[in-house]
């Protein structure tokens, strides 16, 4: 192997320590076995870690403009643990420094060694915890790997998403109709898919249809198909989504656009199991599982005449929510950082990770448009940044301090999500189908939106 090939594997080791001669001595020691970087002074080493992919840190406790106590090493650890929560440092501390090293120990610091420094004693615990991290980075991988094989790529960590799964893997099993509600971008025609992955019917087709992205002249024929001369255009047989479905699963995205007339015929499917063609007197048996999902309030509905409660109550023997991503806490830089990875890789860039602002301002976004509209952001910051790490200017999210404040979450979820259809709108130059689709809803709810922010 190479010698380029086994540098590009080792850790990078930052060195923080004011004494130019000790500096020296461990650079000395240690250039065979680590990429090493330095600093002398806590802003010049916060700098590097956030620049550069530092995975261990040695420490010193007594650093300027304060060498005397330890004031200035515990805040450099405090801020270096913040910016990368998985950092292993080493903290060095003279004889009567004991206290305040375990009181680094509570800050996150991985171990401490007494000066004078033991070579041979620091490469052990080096070794030690370059060991750890390597083992921990497996573990991640794994665990991402898992999540990806269990659930199709569907990512998620937090409590909320933890409930979705054990939800999936209880009903997948069973044929019961499935009624999954959530905002428009948080993934529901992927949590579909597990749902029948993890079903009898994983050998079967899965096919989708958005019920609010198709005309209402052309939706009948879209579902159940048409004879040949049914109509002007009918210039041969053809199979609707549902019969295509047969042996597997149907999915009807935005069910609450469905018209009235084609909500009886669902019915129909729903009561008798079977079909009939556009312009046919067949009637066709057909085995599809139906699961269905809507961003709308389809109790309001209901009460407004505007979807059968019958047919509701059909679709809804269980009702899956999916949580939006402001309320999935760590899984926003969880996806963040798979997004990332997945997008840089498609584009052949070497991108390290996230600034600490830009983490900042990842978590406190509200994400009006979920996990489509986080995706959307980083690959545009992929294709913009012009560093080793995106920040907040990459992803747009530079937002002024204090714009929010005093404001309910309510209140700035509406005000980006009015900005974000005005800019759609531009820029489409008015056009409701592309505005709809860039945006991941249906034209009736996009002119529901712009009627409610009174838009042009």
């Amino acid at each position: 192997m190479s010698t380029t090939t086994e540098t590009h594997q080792r850790n990078v080791l930052l060195i923080v320590e004011d004494d130019d001669d000790l500096r020296f001595q461990l650079k000395w020691a240690l250039s065979s076995e680590y990429e090493l970087r330095e600093a002398s002074d806590r802003s010049s080493a916060i700098q590097v870690i956030r620049d550069e992919p530092v995975h261990l840190v040695l420490l010193d406790l007594g650093l300027p403009p304060s060498p005397s106590d330890a004031r200035e090493g515990l805040a450099a650890l405090e801020e270096m643990i913040a910016c990368k929560p998985d950092l292993k440092v080493i903290m060095a501390t003279g004889n009567t420094d004991r206290a305040n090293a375990l009181k680094a120990i509570e800050l996150g610091a991985y171990d401490f060694l007494e000066k004078p420094i033991q070579l041979d004693v620091l490469k052990v615990v080096l070794q030690r915890a370059s060991y750890l991290l390597r083992v921990e980075r497996e573990n991640r991988i794994l665990r991402q790997q898992h999540m990806c094989r269990e659930f199709d790529e569907i990512v998620g960590a937090s409590t909320s998403m933890q409930k979705v799964f054990d939800t999936i893997r209880r009903i997948a099993p069973t044929d019961i109709s499935v009624l999954i509600v959530g905002e428009s971008g948080t993934g529901k025609e992927l949590i579909a898919r597990a749902i029948h992955h993890h079903s009898d019917r994983a050998k079967g087709p899965f096919v989708a249809i958005n019920c609010g992205a198709i005309p209402e002249t052309l939706m009948e024929s879209e579902l159940f198909g048409h004879e040949k001369g049914a109509f002007t255009g009918a210039h041969a047989q053809r199979k609707g989504r549902i019969e295509t479905a047969h042996g597997g699963t149907l999915f009807l995205d935005e069910i609450g656009e469905l018209s009235p007339p084609l909500q009886v015929k669902l019915l129909r499917v729903l009561q008798e199991r079977c079909i009939e063609r556009v312009g046919g007197r067949e009637s066709i048996e057909v085995d599809t599982r139906i699961v269905s999902a809507t961003n709308r309030d389809l109790q309001k509905a209901m009460a407004e005449g505007r979807f059968r409660e019958d047919l509701y109550y059909r679709l809804n023997t269980v009702t899956l929510h999916i949580p939006p991503l402001r309320d999935r806490g760590g899984d926003i830089l969880l996806l963040a950082e798979q997004f990332l990875q997945r997008i840089a890789r498609a584009a052949n860039k070497r991108l390290t990770g996230f600034t600490k602002h830009a983490k900042i301002a990842l978590e406190q976004y509200p994400w009006p448009g979920n996990v489509r509209e986080l995706e959307n952001r980083i690959k545009r910051a992929v294709a913009m940044t012009d560093g080793p790490r995106i920040t907040p200017e990459d992803l747009q999210l530079d937002m002024p301090a204090g714009a929010y404040s005093g404001k309910t979450l309510r209140d700035v979820r509406e005000a980006v999500e009015r900005d974000l259809i005005q800019r759609t709108l531009e820029k489409t130059r008015g056009n409701i189908t592309r505005a709809a689709a860039e945006l991941g809803v249906s034209r009736p709810t996009l002119h529901e939106l712009i009627a409610r922010y009174a838009l042009r």
